[in-house]
């Protein structure tokens, strides 16, 4: 029986990766590195230290890492306050249908805190939620599975119990290894035969979750 939900946020709840991607690019343009964007689908899941080893691992111990944070923050924050930051399809119902049928549900991202917090709450999403583990708050990335175990410790849930949702490989990946029943709904990265393997199943949207639970 499931008892509770573990949601990822970037490209699953929000459709927010695509701003990320642009913010990679203004910024790797703005510090003479060219467009970056296409590291995104390398790196999806990962958290900043992650990120960072990775980006070292292409470019080099010189890769201005420490600037192309400070500017991607300001480039996503921009882009966003022009273009807005939307839900993906289905989200607020899902959200919904679980708060009715007192399913419990946290978010596991590897986005930091306070990024997280702040689009959660601008959203309206924040109360929901029962639990929250960030980005900064574990050390190791996804898809080492140490995210979504907290997270269920956090719920007081077994995994064995609980839908991870999940737009990434990466996260596929960590739900999978934790125990938890791994549901793909794709948003930049379509699932490989292992990915498939590995997803209990694979959706086209959030709708289509309330229809898997209603079963």
């Amino acid at each position: 029986m499931i008892e509770a939900i573990v949601f990822d946020m970037d490209g699953l709840l929000f459709d927010s990766e695509r701003i990320v991607q642009k913010s990679w690019n203004v910024t790797g343009e703005q510090l003479g590195v060219g467009r970056v964007g296409e590291h995104i689908y390398h790196t999806l899941g990962m958290n900043v230290k992650s990120r960072t080893e990775y980006f070292y691992q292409v470019y080099g111990p010189d890769f201005p890492m420490e600037a192309f944070h400070a500017g991607t923050r300001e480039n996503f924050r921009l882009i966003a306050d022009r273009e807005g930051v939307p839900l993906k399809p289905g989200a607020k119902e899902l959200l919904e249908y679980g708060r009715n049928k007192g399913i419990r549900m946290a978010v596991a991202t590897s986005s930091r805190r306070a990024y997280a917090e702040n689009l959660l709450a601008q959203a309206g999403l924040d109360d929901y939620f029962d639990g929250f583990v960030f980005g900064d708050m574990v050390k190791n990335a996804k898809p080492d599975p140490e995210i979504y175990l907290a997270t269920c410790r956090e719920l007081g849930v077994n995994p064995s119990n609980a839908l991870a949702l999940e737009d990434a490989p990466n996260g596929i990946r960590s739900a999978y290894v934790a125990g938890l029943y791994p549901v793909m709904i794709p948003d930049l990265v379509e699932p490989d035969d292992e990915i498939r393997r590995m997803s209990y199943r694979i959706l086209d949207s959030l709708h289509d979750v309330i229809g898997l639970l209603s079963q």
